[in-house]
């Protein structure tokens, strides 16, 4: 183990800008002269000087700008020794002082502050040096440290005086500051057991603060300073890491003393019983274990034990909180899903910081503790991603949107069944009312939601371990499919709005075919509890979808139709335009009966169809009877013709032979 100490977080890191910026606005200019029994806001007056001279420079000029300041209040309190005057020994701040002028408390903070910031810039001048810092270096270092301590515990060992008007939190705030003083000092000279009492007081005092004061200063110095100081004064002490900060910070705060203890009990009592701020938290006790698809696996870090009993606390808080509730509009049911997502995403952070630090150490992938936290992992990052996907199902609305309503009632209905039939049809109606723009714009905003879950369940796809987890794997694809199903509902359902049927038919189709294809995979069914959403689909709700479907599907085909019929009927009316009514008989007149155009008047006259080509073909070969009697007649002509003209004494030219008769219109037949 090393002993080479690296940058201490509680002496060299300040707090954010942001913590700065809550302080500033909260904290005045002390007055020339204050007295009274008015809180003293020590730790107020310390973050914010602070913060105000780190913000535009480094710790020479933080130091500087100190001198100054002490210069001044020494002349406002008539202490300042004068030029060429003697220089005379000062006495000890008293109590009586104190409760006149709050003035000598800030001269004492500024003092203390001053050795501070001296000990942190030759810190920081000798922290770029690769052979780190030397043993005169530190001393000095501890000195300044050591000095600016033992200013701060006078400060409190005068407040703790009746006399001095102090009030519980006053005396609180100067031990507090004390002893983070003395804890960066013990931290410098590598005194790890020491260094974890003082820090231990710091946590216990604060996290008492916290609450009674509610004041985020705070809780900042907390989780930004002390908490991770502790963190690595107990890995150099050799404490299991899987000890939370809470437990060590009380084991070492009873050293204290019980006068430190009974101004504690007066804020927050619970900090004594449980090390942390937030009893009801530490009173349930951190989970040991982790059991997720049937394996049980061993919480080995204690802030990820902290965060997996911060989700379940939480969980069952929006349980009640929604049984209780009774009917909420879309954007407050979303908004209680707020302070479950904050928990588990604290777990996921916890469980990567656990598996950084030891990939950190060298750890393989295939040692167990390696393995344990990939599980964990697996198992933290799939709730938080199934409760984000809950929040996205509250914000689409009942029946994750599969029914098509374009609104929620913004008031909290009764449980009547008369007035919930009611709202429903004020809704339906306000649906109706909306312009096709806005109902489209209200289809889009849950296209984008929809998005979100499946990029969600995407995401957990990508989980260590799921893709070997058949079932699991199953299951994903099913929910898949379940809101790929709802996206193109909603997105066909914009088509039918905009006119284009043809593609609401398609979309309907495909999406009926999701849906189908995810029912057997989803089992269970909801037992008619309001229960929070996550990403858990049961056969009730595939089933509800798929028989909205099956009617969305029928209700777009005959709209499809309707528009075919329509663009024929249009097409045919161009088409015949101008003709009468008695010419165009054969087709249906789908888009009116126009009676001034009936015939026309007076007749044209127009080439009509007598006789088809086939009967004049046939003209040939049938045998009618009167053809019979006119050939006849004509073979009886002949003879009588020729004995006449043989009578006059006339020569007749013999006659031709008869030609073969033409058959048909174009000289040829059968």
């Amino acid at each position: 183990m090393s002993k080479i100490s690296p940058t201490p977080v509680s002496v060299l890191t300040p707090l954010p800008v942001t913590s700065w910026a809550r302080a500033s606005t909260q904290i005045t200019t002390p007055a020339t002269s204050t007295t009274g029994t008015a809180g003293m806001d020590i730790t107020k007056f310390v973050v914010s000087h602070r913060e105000k001279a780190l913000l535009y420079g480094d710790y020479s000029t933080y130091h500087t700008s100190l001198s100054k300041k002490i210069l001044n209040c020494r002349k406002k309190l008539n202490i300042a020794t004068k030029k060429r005057g003697t220089f005379h020994p000062r006495n000890q701040v008293t109590a009586e002082q104190v409760a006149e002028d709050h003035d000598y408390i800030h001269l004492q903070l500024l003092t203390a502050e001053r050795t501070w910031a001296d000990a942190m810039a030759v810190k920081a001048a000798h922290s770029v040096e690769t052979k780190g810092i030397g043993g005169k270096t530190r001393s000095h270092i501890v000195s300044r440290l050591e000095k600016g301590a033992r200013t701060a515990e006078q400060l409190a060992e005068v407040l703790t005086q009746t006399a001095s008007g102090a009030s519980s939190i006053d005396i609180l705030e100067a031990r507090a500051y004390a002893a983070l003083l003395r804890g960066a000092a013990l931290f410098e000279k590598q005194h790890w057991e020491p260094c974890l009492k003082s820090y231990s007081v710091d946590r216990i005092i604060y996290s008492a603060l916290s609450t009674s004061a509610k004041n985020d200063i705070f809780k900042d110095l907390l989780s930004e300073t002390i908490d991770p100081s502790i963190r690595y004064a107990a890995y150099q002490a050799q404490i299991p890491r899987t000890q939370p900060i809470a437990e060590i910070a009380l084991k070492y705060f009873q050293h204290a003393g019980p006068e430190l203890a009974a101004h504690i009990e007066k804020q927050n009592p619970a900090v004594l019983q449980h090390g942390d701020a937030d009893a009801k938290q530490g009173a349930g006790g951190a989970p040991a274990t982790l059991t997720w698809r049937g394996r049980e696996v061993k919480i080995e870090d204690a802030a990820i034990a902290i965060a997996w009993a911060a989700v379940g606390a939480e969980k069952a808080k929006l349980a009640d909180k929604l049984s209780s509730a009774g009917s909420l509009a879309p954007r407050e049911l979303a908004g209680a899903y707020d302070d479950i997502l904050v928990t588990s995403q604290d777990a996921v952070d916890a469980t990567k910081q656990a598996i950084d630090e030891l990939k950190s150490e060298g750890v393989p992938q295939s040692d167990s503790r390696m393995q344990s936290l990939q599980i964990t992992r697996t198992a933290v990052n799939f709730e938080m991603i199934s409760w984000r996907i809950g929040r996205n199902r509250a914000l689409i609305g009942q029946d994750d949107g599969a029914r098509l309503n374009f609104g929620a009632p913004s008031k909290k209905k009764k449980k009547q069944e008369q007035e919930q039939e009611q709202a429903e049809e004020a809704l339906e109606q306000k649906g109706r009312d909306l312009t096709p723009g806005r109902q489209i714009a209200k289809l889009k905003e849950k296209v984008v939601l929809y998005d979100g879950i499946l990029q969600s369940v995407e995401s957990i796809k990508e989980l260590p371990g799921v893709a070997n987890d058949q079932e699991l794997s199953a299951q994903l694809e099913a929910t898949s499919q379940y809101f790929t199903a709802l996206k193109c509902l909603a997105i066909s359902r914009s088509h039918a709005i905009a006119g284009n049927t043809v593609n609401a038919l398609a979309l309907v189709k495909h999406a009926l075919d999701q849906c189908t294809a995810a029912l057997p995979a989803l089992s269970g069914s909801d037992d008619g509890k309001p229960a929070p959403r996550n990403i858990q689909v049961t056969s009730q709700h595939a089933g509800l979808l798929r028989d909205i479907l099956g009617g969305e599907l029928q209700r777009s085909r005959a709209l499809v139709e309707i528009h075919s019929l329509n663009k024929s009927a249009s097409a045919s009316q161009t088409g015949g335009a101008g003709k009468p009514l008695s010419s165009q008989l054969f087709n249906y007149p789908t888009g009116g009966v126009d009676l001034n155009n009936i015939v026309t008047y007076p007749p044209q006259l127009e080439p009509i169809p007598v006789k088809p080509l086939f009967l004049d073909v046939a003209w040939n070969y049938i045998e009618y009877p009167a053809k019979q009697q006119q050939q006849q007649q004509q073979q009886q002509q002949r003879p009588a013709a020729a004995v006449q003209d043989k009578s006059k004494g006339t020569k007749k030219e013999p006659e031709p032979e008869a030609k073969p008769q033409k058959r048909g219109w174009f000289g040829f037949g059968r």
